[in-house]
């Protein structure tokens, strides 16, 4: 879809490397700027994060500290389509690569800030990671085991709903410019993504005084739960429609249950008390085999390599690619389909630090 486009991604982390990689996976050319030292998501685990996010782009090691290094970054900019930075706002032109430089020699550019409040905020110039993202746009609150006590995630969402959200916002601006021959300058901050999210929570709470969202949706009732097995892993049950609900009660032998779709999901109450003991009855494996056989929206929670392996599966999508030696890469699927958006193959490894670079 996007080949022939150029990105020079000069982004860190993961939030600008993340918008990039899937605007790769459609086709698109990047080119990635490191420092001398290498971007700082290198050393992290072996280079394994890395490189699951930079597979497919070259790399072009610059030190933007030298007049040269900068002269050679604006040479790639001025050919490109596509400029994506994540430095703390202002940086970008303080080296003269901010929008108005580009735009002098590129007037089509399409140019991405990625930032953790935007270009303009009060908060623009805190230093601030995913963890503060998620804590002040309340979807921290939201992730509250029993006790209320906010649960620590494991897996950085702002950054990648940032990222998924600057790929949108670029692809959005590659459309307008084809009608209007136009670039464009897009603001995009990682806690808006956040904050969009929570828009749902925002209007409950506003209008009801009801911090979590809908009832139905927040473990609060029977059909929508997560449940103990009887080795101490976990189904999820999200049994919603009632036809489903009456599928599953009369599956496990309680149609009785059928009536108490929307009891509380709390000790002491019969149904939820019954629908616990019933859960621990069996194993994970014994519950995953029987959600497969009656279809009421039962599914098991999944430990990393077990979720690699269902999706390496060619019957699901064929997500994940596993190798021989025991490498791996995310893979299309049906049709060339890879996680929603058309792509290529990808390389199991990124590239070397500067193999882009010019000779």
């Amino acid at each position: 879809m996007l080949h022939g486009i150029v990105v020079v991604d000069f982004s860190h982390y993961l939030p600008g490397p993340f918008a990039s990689w899937r605007l790769a996976q459609l086709g698109a050319e990047v080119i990635k700027i490191e420092p001398p030292s290498g971007d700082r998501l290198r050393p992290f685990a072996g280079g394994r994060m890395f490189a699951a996010y930079n597979a497919g782009k070259q790399s072009v090691a610059l030190d933007l500290k030298t007049e040269a290094g900068r002269e050679q970054a604006r040479r790639l900019a001025a050919r490109a389509d596509v400029v994506i930075e994540s430095f703390r706002p202002g940086v970008m032109a303080r080296l003269g690569l901010g929008y108005d430089d580009i735009c002098r020699d590129n007037e089509r550019i399409i140019y991405c800030s990625i930032s953790g409040f935007g270009q303009q905020s009060s908060r623009s110039l805190l230093g601030s990671h995913d963890l503060n993202y998620m804590a002040l746009s309340g979807l921290l609150a939201q992730l509250a085991d029993k006790r209320g006590r906010p649960v620590h995630p494991k897996i950085t969402l702002a950054d990648f709903i940032g990222g998924m959200a600057a790929a949108e916002r670029v692809l959005a601006a590659l459309f307008a410019r084809e009608r209007t021959g136009k670039g464009a300058y897009l603001d995009v901050s990682l806690v808006d993504g956040l904050v969009a999210m929570m828009a749902g929570h925002f209007a409950i709470e506003h209008s009801c005084g009801l911090d979590n969202g809908l009832v139905e949706l927040s473990g609060e009732v029977v059909c929508y739960q997560l449940y103990e097995t009887k080795d101490g892993r976990y189904m999820s049950l999200a049994a919603l429609e009632p036809h489903f609900w009456r599928r599953f009660c009369e599956a496990v032998g309680h149609p009785e249950w059928t009536e108490a779709q929307w009891a509380p999901a709390r000790p002491g109450e019969a149904v939820y008390d019954g629908l616990v003991a019933l859960f621990r009855e069996k194993t994970i494996s014994e519950w995953s085999a029987f959600a497969e056989a009656i279809d009421a929206c039962l599914a098991p929670v999944l430990e990393t390599g077990e979720a690699k392996a269902l999706f390496a599966d060619s019957r699901l999508r064929h997500l994940v690619r596993l190798q021989p030696n025991g490498a791996w890469t995310a893979a299309h699927g049906p049709d060339g389909q890879w996680g929603g958006v058309a792509a290529p193959d990808i390389n199991e490894h990124a590239y070397l630090l500067g193999e882009g670079n010019e000779s």
